[in-house]
Formats: C-alpha cells, sequence, structure tokens
C-alpha cells in the first residue's frame, strides 16, 4: 500500500501531477494499491474549497485511488482525513508519555539554531525543566543520537542520524496541532502503507519517521522511494511561481488532461519530447 498524501492549503499543481505518477505508476508495477490522505493537519491553512478541488482534479486527470477519503457528495471517510483523527494521534502521544518519552517544551523558534541539515535545532534543555501543564507549550520526542540506515529505491543507501539533524522532535505544538512528521508516522503504521514514495526534499526526514515507528513499536519498516523534483533545463529546482500555475487554472485555459501529464512527464524528464500522453502511457513512462 502506497500513498498520495496532499495538504489541502492551495490547488494541485504540476509538481503534485508528477507525484501522482511516480505513486501510481510505481506502486502499480509492484502489484500495490494506492490511497488518498488529506493531510489537514495545519487547520490554520486548510480550506474546503482546496479539499474538493483535489478530488475533481485528481478524478479529471483519470488518478483514481483504490482508497480515497471521498464517499460520495458530503461524505467522506475520517480516517482518511488527518483533521479527523486527532484523537487517535492524542492517544498514541500519551501511550509515548506514559513511558517517559514526551517531555512539554516552550522554546521559540527564535531560540532555536540550525542543526546539519539547515532545520531548526532543539537541544533537548526542556526535558528537564518540568514546564507546568498551565504555561503555553509544546509537546516533544526526544530523538535518537544514533545513526539510523535504511535503502532508498532510487537515492540508494542511507544513514541519518535524527538528534544531530534537528534535536528532538516537536510532535504537538503549542496550539495544540500535531506536527507532520508526528501525524504522518501514525497515520502510515495504521493505515498499513508499506511503501512511501515522495519528492527528494523530504529524504532528510526518514530518519526521524523510522525512529517514531520504533517507539511506536512498528512491525517491520516501509520501503522508501525519493523521487527528483522537477528542475529546468540548467537543473535547477522549479520555482513557487512557475508551480504557482495550478491544474485548475491550466483546466480553464483549455489544457486536456493528456496536454498536463504529457507536460508533466516532459519536465520530469521521463519522455524526451513535450506532447500529450493517456494515462497508461504517462503511467508507463514513470515506471522505468
Amino acid at each position: 500500500m502506497s500513498r498520495f498524501a496532499p495538504a489541502p492549503t492551495g490547488y494541485l499543481h504540476l509538481g503534485h501531477v508528477v507525484s501522482c505518477l511516480y505513486v501510481f505508476g510505481l506502486t502499480r508495477a509492484l502489484g500495490g494499491q494506492v490511497l488518498v490522505r488529506i493531510e489537514d493537519h495545519d487547520r490554520t491553512r486548510a480550506r474546503p474549497e482546496f479539499d474538493e478541488a483535489i478530488r475533481e482534479d485528481l478524478a479529471w486527470l483519470g488518478l483514481i485511488p483504490d482508497r480515497s477519503p471521498w464517499k460520495g457528495l458530503g461524505e467522506f471517510d475520517p480516517a482518511l482525513r488527518q483533521s479527523h483523527r486527532a484523537d487517535v494521534h492524542a492517544a498514541r502521544l500519551a501511550d509515548l508519555a506514559r513511558g517517559g518519552l514526551v517531555y512539554r517544551c516552550d522554546c521559540p523558534r527564535s531560540s532555536m539554531t540550525p542543526g546539519n541539515d539547515g532545520e531548526l535545532f532543539h537541544q533537548g534543555y526542556c526535558q528537564s525543566r518540568k514546564i507546568p501543564d498551565d504555561v503555553p507549550h509544546g509537546l516533544r520526542i526526544p530523538m535518537p543520537d544514533r545513526d539510523i540506515t535504511f535503502h532508498d529505491l532510487i537515492a540508494g543507501p542511507q544513514s541519518q542520524n535524527p538528534f544531530r539533524q534537528t534535536g528532538d522532535l516537536l510532535a504537538r505544538d503549542r496550539h495544540g496541532c500535531f506536527t507532520y512528521h508526528f501525524s504522518c508516522a501514525v497515520d502510515d503504521l495504521d493505515q498499513g502503507v508499506n511503501l512511501v514514495i515522495r519528492g527528494r526534499d523530504l529524504l532528510a526526514s526518514t530518519g526521524r519517521q523510522l525512529a517514531l515507528r520504533e517507539l511506536l513499536s512498528a512491525p517491520g519498516s516501509p520501503v522508501f522511494c525519493h523521487h527528483d523534483l522537477l528542475v529546468d533545463e540548467t537543473g535547477r529546482k522549479l520555482g513557487k511561481r512557475f508551480l504557482s500555475t495550478s491544474i485548475r487554472k491550466m483546466r480553464l485555459d483549455g489544457g486536456t488532461p493528456e496536454s498536463i501529464l504529457g507536460l508533466a512527464a516532459f519536465l520530469a524528464r521521463k519522455t524526451q519530447h513535450q506532447g500529450p500522453l493517456d494515462l497508461p502511457s504517462a503511467l508507463d513512462s514513470f515506471m522505468r
């Protein structure tokens, strides 16, 4: 089982289409199934109109998952929408807390420094401060100071030290929202996701999610595949301005599913020439 897990904070763009083609193409080539999960853990930015647009755009492109959060008009599966799984996430975090694996932290972002990979680093000193419950705080999980190794289907052998990268992991922020890494690890475990296909920009965070799975007593480990991001002719990552052109706008401007699938495959360097592609041909280009 693999998943495509967009956040409903904007419309789908070509980068999302590339990610979908990798997920659907590779998963189906391996005989697996695909689920769509709406990652709306950031309740301050998620919008219902974007959620509905994701459903419509995927259906228009012909990318139909085996499981999705949408059951019908006005109905949805709460198991595949993170905002409806807060009780599950809270229960998992409480289990870790009972084992002494969670502590309160009131550190502002401004007090942290960049870690080894440029992300903010938390030293873990709040672990001994015993911050009162009535003080606004987040909840952190200590990360292991050891190498975690795994093999990526594209990037090859990897070794990461979660603590050296970012320090202890924030699992729930001071506003009560569960973070991406914690909610993603719990949901992948509960939903049987054993093939994680996502952009290379998330490769560095894989050790953290594997560490979380160990703490959650998860059996086994998923297979990981981190694909390249869209780049221009010089090899530089395409900027947000280019990717801000939504599939919705391309549809309104007269684009067809075949033209968009062909453009995505060309930009991902899966085809040598830009031109329309039907869905089977587009998926086939991402299986290689």
